[in-house]
């Protein structure tokens, strides 16, 4: 038993996941540095690229990425300075507003895609297998209570 309360097995679960995180979110942010891109901001970026021509209520997108709403409209603002993203009001509801990529923030994406998609593979899917990544998938669908 670890001094903490924790089993052994516990221990190691949780330090590794912790670890292995942090090593990772580093490496990835590492690999968008050059882009100018912060993770929260690729985060953003792609939640937007998926949404297509209509974008998303700025409220969704504050929620999709567990930000508080003050937060998420600082980092909006640092998107939409930087010329990548659009604010316009919301055709659903006019007390609202929907953000939508730019021209510009499309082409971005496109370069930061490719490459968070490259450190991806180097980093995380090429170092498992099939079935461990059908594991891995299995244990984050559990502890999400999806």
């Amino acid at each position: 038993m670890a001094s903490d309360g924790l089993r052994d097995l516990e221990q190691e679960a949780w330090s590794g996941f912790l670890f292995t995180h942090e090593r990772l979110w580093r490496a990835l942010a590492d690999g968008l540095a050059p882009l100018n891109v912060s993770m929260a901001e690729y985060s953003v970026l792609a939640l937007l690229a998926e949404a297509g021509d209509a974008g998303m209520r700025m409220t969704d997108l504050a929620q999709r990425r567990l930000m508080s709403t003050g937060g998420f409209t600082r980092l909006a603002d640092r998107l939409a300075g930087r010329g990548l993203i659009e604010r316009r009001q919301s055709a659903v509801d006019a007390r609202s507003f929907d953000a939508v990529l730019t021209a510009q923030g499309r082409a971005l994406m496109r370069k930061a895609r490719r490459r968070h998609h490259e450190d991806l593979r180097t980093l995380f899917f090429d170092r498992l297998d099939d079935e461990q990544l059908r594991l891995l998938a299995a244990v984050w669908r559990d502890l999400g209570d999806r």
